[in-house]
């Protein structure tokens, strides 16, 4: 007699839930054995908190200093740090100022780039000048995006800087020898217009005729110039592609006139993704263990026409009605704006509703259960992906400062997610309503930045990562719906994660 779906499903969700730990063990195991044969070592520089990838061996060895970009943080940079150090170089990592754990914010912010980048030149010459005691004296310096220009602007101060390499450089101010010894790495999948600007940067060294590849110059004067095209890499993947790691090592050894020590390569894209994999594995068979609460389940679930309007009409009136108001009323830098845009784009959608006739979610609806089963899948996925995520990926612990950061950007999120999961779920849903409103978002923050590219630039960067995000917490937040029948605990949950999550990673600013 054949087996009922019904019937296979526990079986399915219990082999689910081994494999997922299998994956996630292994992950993990992968991602620890980076730093095999290191010695690493966590210290500050005043306030700056680094760390130092060296050799285990002890010896001294040229220093390369790894400053990471825009809402990012060391953590972000280890696939160059370990990389380097076991190719036999000591490798420093570090916070710049209102990033990860740095406990100092970063003074002015956009409203005055100067003050801004000199905090970010002052907070690396710190550094460097530890570097120089921990190597061997010899330095060369590594930054990524905000950070390229950075290492950019120091390199052509400090002539003593050895090597210049700047990945995703965003403003070309080179000469054709300053900064000594320059690599620009570029993901092959990132905008044109920075591409053209790398290979501007070379254009000189390369008699006006530059291309992706050569090497010009020679590395003894320190007029060694190359550009090179990370393949398959965009913005935030140049960091972890192969040829990026290739090229840095290289790029060093001929620098230091010291060959690198063995050919591995931290190439942790594919273990991170295994990780993050078995999490959302483990979540399903986890979900079906919830209780049911709403049967049949709550939710307009509305036909897609009828989304498309309700959200729509927010989409695009949300960012032109925050065009010409202030939005650093936050200590967060561009977190004040997204609070605005995600709190606005919920009432907008509440009111739609309101119009059309449709009912909204009341707080009646969040009884005890409700609340309890809210606090218990926010600490699960915090738990477990802040794990994850701190360990290998960014700073999401956060310090004192950013504790009421987080409490701010949740509740500036909450209306948005709320009235997002009403409209979306349901007993009968409309075939991919969730993914539309969660399109229409990003469109909206797209025509935002449109409007207003000076101050809200950034958020271009961060599309694809939340995108990501979107896609993982939305994958949850079905199963979640689906089985307890109320979809108000996953969009509180979310508007707590994405809270949390935008308020430990973009920058602090001092007032």
């Amino acid at each position: 007699m054949p087996l009922s779906n019904r019937s296979l499903r526990p079986w399915l969700q219990a082999a689910a839930a081994v494999l997922a730990l299998l994956m996630i063990a292994f992950a993990i195991h992968t991602l620890r054995a980076t730093t095999d044969g290191l010695t690493v070592t966590r210290d500050t520089v005043g306030s700056i908190p680094i760390t130092v990838y060296a050799p285990a061996d002890g010896k001294r060895a040229p220093a390369v200093v790894i400053a990471h970009g825009f809402a990012g943080s060391q953590q972000l940079m280890q696939p160059f740090a370990t990389t380097l150090a076991r190719a036999g170089f000591v490798a420093i990592s570090f916070d710049f100022p209102g990033h990860g754990r740095n406990p100092k914010p970063l003074v002015s912010g956009l409203s005055d780039q100067e003050a801004m980048s000199s905090a970010l030149v002052d907070a690396l010459k710190a550094v460097v000048a530890d570097a120089r005691r921990r190597g061997d004296g010899r330095v060369a310096l590594l930054g990524h995006s905000m950070a390229s220009d950075v290492v950019v602007k120091l390199g052509i101060d400090d002539p003593q800087i050895a090597a210049t390499i700047a990945v995703s450089l965003f403003f070309p101010r080179v000469t054709a020898t300053a900064p000594r010894n320059l690599l620009i790495i570029d993901g092959a999948l990132e905008a044109d217009e920075l591409i053209r600007q790398g290979l501007e940067s070379i254009r000189d060294a390369a008699s006006g005729k530059p291309e992706s590849g050569p090497i010009y110059g020679r590395f003894d004067d320190g007029s060694a110039r190359r550009l090179v095209l990370a393949r398959g890499a965009e913005h935030i993947g140049v960091l972890y592609a192969r040829d990026s790691l290739d090229a840095a090592v290289d790029w060093l050894a001929q620098s230091y006139a010291q060959p690198a020590a063995g050919n591995w390569r931290d190439t942790r894209g594919a273990a991170l993704g295994l990780l993050i994999a078995g999490l959302m594995l483990l979540a399903w068979p986890l979900a079906t263990r919830l209780p049911v609460l709403c049967a049949p389940s709550a939710g307009l679930g509305l036909a897609r026409r009828e989304l498309l309007l309700v959200s729509g009409v927010p989409a695009v009136a949300t960012p032109l009605l925050l065009w010409p108001l202030p939005h650093d009323w936050l200590p967060l830098l561009l977190g004040g704006y997204l609070a605005m845009h995600f709190a606005l784009y919920g009432g907008l959608m509440a009111l739609m509703l309101k119009v059309r006739g449709h009912r909204l979610p009341t707080l009646a609806a969040f009884d005890r259960r409700v609340l309890l089963l809210i606090a218990a899948v926010t600490v699960a996925c915090m738990a477990s992906f802040g794990y994850a995520l701190d360990g290998w990926v960014a700073s999401v612990k956060p310090n004192a400062m950013r504790l009421p950061l987080v409490a701010a950007m949740a509740l500036g999120l909450l209306p948005f997610f709320v009235i997002d999961e009403w409209i979306t779920r349901g007993a009968q849903p409309a075939r991919g309503a969730y993914a539309l409103g969660k399109a229409l978002l990003l469109a909206s923050l797209v025509l935002a930045v449109a409007l207003n590219l000076y101050e809200l630039f950034f958020l271009i960067i961060i599309v694809p990562v939340v995108l990501l995000l979107f896609i993982v917490f939305g994958s949850f937040s079905g199963w979640i719906g689906r089985r307890t029948g109320q979809p108000l605990i996953a969009a509180v949950a979310n508007a707590l994660l994405f809270g949390w999550l935008i308020a430990v990673s973009f920058p602090v600013v001092g007032r």
